[in-house]
């Protein structure tokens, strides 16, 4: 069905049934299923698809292309007891999908006041971002993963089924936290989390074998976890020799800069 409401393309496919809020803007080739609610301060990018009975709240920001499927919610209030109805936001990039029954939470004004979504993640069934996080590109939350408030996840991390992240927590690019994981300190990049509380595993070589990230690569970040957690030495101990050497692959400088920007420690 067409619908000529200011802020809606004309090209959008909006069933009768959806309830679109005059104040949202709903970019050219969007698609709104039957029973869905789009609040007020809602813009919806090009191409994306909102299927039936979901709830978009703003303000919020979808970018590009985007799938929310039936019974999501994306964009509504926090969790957090100190919030008082502030206009906090939530800002999603391209290419996301948001499955069955995931929830997505705006910002809190005790920190940025928002929060951000990058792009190409995919947030299973039930999964849950929390207030203020920061979730980088290409990311992906398994069933029931759930991230509580503050938290902050690099690219391509993946977060197994029912793992669970306590809040000012940073999930480090191309890590994996195992299947329910529960993660009460910083996981560094690349670094394979598991257990409750969870430790460290190893590295994801699988997940940078299929990357196609080099041998000499794998090597020298294999050689860095063993200084880190292998030879009995602090953080900082690790860390001042890490520094000390010739490290020219920006892998392994990521490996190290999550180290450096641990704020509750590192799983060990």
């Amino acid at each position: 069905m067409s619908h000529t409401t200011a802020g809606i393309h004309p090209s959008a496919r909006i069933h009768d049934s959806a309830i679109v809020d005059p104040g949202a803007s709903i970019g050219a080739n969007v698609e709104i299923g039957p029973w869905s609610l789009i609040g007020a301060d809602v813009e919806i990018g090009e191409g994306t698809v909102i299927r039936s009975h979901a709830v978009i709240k703003g303000p919020t920001t979808l970018g590009r292309n985007n799938q929310v499927f039936q019974f999501a919610s994306i964009g509504e209030d926090c969790q957090d007891k100190k919030y008082a109805g502030e206009p906090t936001r939530l800002v999603v990039g391209d290419n996301n999908i948001f499955r069955e029954c995931c929830t997505i939470h705006r910002g809190t004004v005790q920190d940025e006041g928002v929060t951000r979504i990058g792009s190409d993640n995919l947030f299973m069934a039930y999964t849950h971002v929390g207030h203020d996080c920061v979730i980088g590109n290409g990311c992906i939350f398994a069933n029931n993963a759930s991230v509580a408030g503050h938290v902050k996840v690099g690219d391509g991390a993946i977060l197994s089924g029912m793992t669970g992240v306590h809040q000012f927590c940073h999930i480090g690019a191309y890590s994996m936290c195992a299947g329910g994981s529960t993660i009460f300190k910083d996981v560094p990049a690349f670094v394979m989390a598991a257990g409750s509380p969870a430790k460290a595993n190893g590295m994801n070589f699988e997940g940078m074998k299929r990357r196609g990230y080099s041998k000499p690569v794998m090597q020298s970040l294999r050689k860095a976890y063993k200084t880190v957690y292998r030879e009995g030495l602090t953080l900082e101990e690790a860390l001042e020799r890490l520094r000390s050497q010739d490290h020219h692959e920006p892998e392994l400088q990521l490996f190290i800069e999550s180290l450096q920007n641990s704020t509750r420690g590192i799983v060990r």
